[in-house]
This record gives C-alpha cells, sequence and structure tokens, in this order.
C-alpha cells in the first residue's frame, strides 16, 4: 500500500517547492558541464584544479555529483507518496542544494583550497541528505524502502574512500568508486524491477489490450536480484579474481531474462516507456560485456564499463527524470520531440563510448562525438525541461508533451 501525501502550500520559488525540480535541474547542468572539462583534460594532458587524478575526478563527479543529485530527486519525490509524510521544500531544500553544489566546486578546486576543506564541504551532502531520508523513513514507518538507507551509506562510504585516497590515508579511490557504480547499479535492479513492469502493465492495460502484460514478480525476480547483487559485489570489491567474470555473466544472464517477461517489444509506440527498458537493457549488456572482456579480452575494461555507465546509468536516471517531471507537473505522460531526442542522443553517447576504441585513429574523434552527444542529451533536458521545472504545475495535464 502507498500512503496518500500531504503538500503544505508553498510560497517561494516554485523550482524550491519540490525536490525533484532543483536536483533534477542540477544535475543534468552539471552532467552536460563536467564531461567537457573531461574530455578537454583527457585530450590535451591538461589537469583541472582538482587534486584527484583527472579520471578519479571524472568518475567521482558522475557518481557522486550527477547520479548523486538525480538519486536525490528521486528520493525526495518517492518518500512523501511512501511515508504520507511532507515533502522537503523551501530553505531546507535550498541548503541541501546548496550543501551539493558546494560539493561540486569545492571538489573541482581541491587543488587550490585544499583536499581536506574539499572533503568536508563534499561529504557534507550525503552525511545530511542520509540523515534527512533516515528520519522520513522512520518517521513514517516506511520500513519496505529500509534498503534505501543502505544505499546511501554505501554512497557515503565509497565517497569517503576516494576523499580518504587524496589525503594519503589509503588507496582506495577506485574502490570508492566501484562501490558507488555498484550501488547505483543495484538500485537500477531494484527500483528498476517495480516501475518497469508496473509501468508497462498499466500503459498496455490501457493502451494495448491485446498484448500480454507482464509477468507477476515471482521466484525468478528474487533469484535474479540475488544474483545481480552478487554479479556487481564481486566485481566491486574482487574485480580480478577468477570468479569474477563468471559471476558478472551470471548477473547479466539473470537481468535478461527477467527482462523478457516485461513486454518491452510492445511498448514502442510509447518512447517515454520503452526507454525504461532500454535503460534495463544496457544493464543486462553491460553485465555480459563486463563478464565476456574478463574471459576474453577485445576492449579495455574503462570502455566496456561504459555500458554500465553511460548505458544503465545514464539512460535509467534520464528516463526517470523525464517520466518523473512530467507527470509530476502536470504534463502529458508521452514523450514530445526533445524527449525523443534526448533518449536518442544518450543511446548514441553509449553506442560510441562504446565503439571508440574500435575506430584506430580516429579514436578521439569517436569520443568527442560521444561527448557531444551526452552533453545535448543533458543540456536539452536542462534547457527544455528546466522550464517545467521552474514553473507552477499545469492544471489537469494541459498542455503537450515536451
Amino acid at each position: 500500500m502507498t500512503a496518500i501525501p500531504r503538500y503544505r502550500h508553498h510560497e517561494g520559488p516554485v523550482l524550491l517547492s519540490a525536490g525533484f525540480r532543483p536536483f533534477f535541474l542540477a544535475a543534468t547542468v552539471w552532467a552536460a558541464v563536467a564531461v567537457p572539462i573531461w574530455l578537454v583534460a583527457y585530450a590535451t594532458g591538461t589537469t583541472p584544479p582538482t587534486a584527484l587524478p583527472p579520471v578519479i575526478w571524472h568518475a567521482h563527479e558522475m557518481i557522486y555529483g550527477y547520479a548523486a543529485a538525480s538519486v536525490a530527486g528521486f528520493l525526495l519525490t518517492a518518500i512523501p507518496n511512501w511515508t504520507g509524510r511532507m515533502p522537503l521544500q523551501g530553505m531546507p531544500l535550498a541548503t541541501l542544494v546548496g550543501l551539493w553544489f558546494l560539493g561540486r566546486i569545492a571538489v573541482l578546486l581541491s587543488a587550490e583550497i585544499g583536499a581536506v576543506g574539499a572533503v568536508v564541504a563534499d561529504l557534507s551532502f550525503p552525511v545530511v541528505f542520509l540523515a534527512v531520508v533516515a528520519r522520513e523513513i522512520l518517521a513514517g514507518r516506511n520500513w519496505r524502502n529500509l534498503p534505501m538507507l543502505g544505499a546511501l551509506l554505501l554512497l557515503l562510504t565509497g565517497n569517503l574512500l576516494v576523499h580518504l585516497d587524496t589525503l594519503g590515508v589509503t588507496s582506495t579511490a577506485e574502490l570508492g568508486n566501484r562501490i558507488g557504480i555498484g550501488t547505483l547499479l543495484v538500485l537500477i535492479g531494484l527500483v528498476g524491477g517495480r516501475i518497469v513492469p508496473s509501468f508497462t502493465r498499466n500503459w498496455l492495460a490501457k493502451n494495448r489490450p491485446d498484448a500480454a502484460l507482464p509477468a507477476p514478480a515471482g521466484m525468478l525476480d528474487l533469484v535474479a536480484l540475488i544474483a545481480t547483487g552478487l554479479g556487481i559485489a564481486v566485481w566491486v570489491f574482487a574485480p580480478d579474481t577468477a570468479p569474477a567474470p563468471y559471476a558478472e555473466l551470471i548477473a547479466g544472464v539473470a537481468v535478461a531474462l527477467r527482462l523478457t517477461r516485461w513486454g518491452g517489444p510492445s511498448t514502442v509506440r510509447e518512447p517515454l516507456l520503452f526507454i525504461l527498458h532500454v535503460g534495463y537493457g544496457w544493464l543486462a549488456a553491460g553485465l555480459l560485456l563486463l563478464g565476456t572482456d574478463g574471459l576474453f579480452y577485445f576492449l579495455p575494461q574503462t570502455t566496456v564499463l561504459h555500458a554500465l555507465t553511460v548505458g544503465a546509468i545514464g539512460t535509467m536516471t534520464l528516463a526517470v527524470m523525464t517520466r518523473a517531471t512530467l507527470g509530476h507537473t502536470g504534463r502529458p505522460l508521452s514523450a514530445g520531440p526533445v524527449t525523443k531526442a534526448i533518449y536518442v542522443l544518450v543511446t548514441a553517447a553509449a553506442i560510441l563510448r562504446l565503439a571508440a576504441p574500435l575506430a584506430g585513429a580516429e579514436m578521439m574523434l569517436v569520443l568527442f562525438f560521444a561527448g557531444v552527444a551526452w552533453c545535448a542529451a543533458f543540456g536539452l533536458f536542462a534547457v527544455v525541461y528546466g522550464r517545467a521545472l521552474a514553473r507552477p504545475r499545469v492544471s489537469n495535464g494541459g498542455g503537450t508533451p515536451i
């Protein structure tokens, strides 16, 4: 059962009336800005003014910058529906967004301000956010979603491990980033496993009564979740061991089997729904590629990993953010021209990033186009969806699809 949320009247800026509004906008702006900084550093050999090695900074900011903000926007919007408690609004919400922004600037300029100051600034957001989510879930007695606290604690731990490396305490930056990626992938497996078949069932029942509905959750789903969690855990904590490729392959097969039961091909007419299946499909493809590459090396592992980061995480977060923004701002739940372009661009970014090492002497050019596609996808969201995020809810679902 889902609680009925209660909303207080908000007289301040519309952008601060609900958690998804500022965090979705901030996340996509940062995704569109941070990748060019990394590409310039990679192509020219220059170093951004950060104390982190450029490749570590790039991964850190995509995980603990972009993805963390998108998760925050999702949870701050979902929790009132789960608990029936008041949503975070106004100055408390602005403070939380400010802490996130402070972390981005502090990490980028950490070579100038010092690693210690950057650690304090960057970790302030995940610490406070974890406390906020814990208060809401516990006060609302929403025990079903307690695993979210575990996920946020893992993200905090991974972030801390990256910074401890920068401080010279331990050599754990790569582990910290893997923990972050692994946590996000498990969340996709868990949350995606709820929303993808649910949204698909509702849409098919209304628009395709002739189509087979997604199979109800059962033992296969539980086994797939366990296999996914174990496969990702092995990759995070023991990526170079002999069992790792087999665990990753088993996880990929389990995710793929689960996805085949949800009727994805029947949703092609509605890109807003089909893209959720595509995002979940990238999770399966990424795990299968990771395992296969571990047995028969054919691509750099960093390249294969982008099937999971750009493909699964990038696609699924954009899919959720577009859908949530349309629904919560009163717009039709249907993909218009801009939304379709966003989906095509993020898919192109993932494919091009995987293809780059195969381009030989033209690798940098392909990487450049992958970066352009990524920035265009998130830039389009920030510009076009940003207007919806900053404006009051449209009454009665009016307006045309974005």
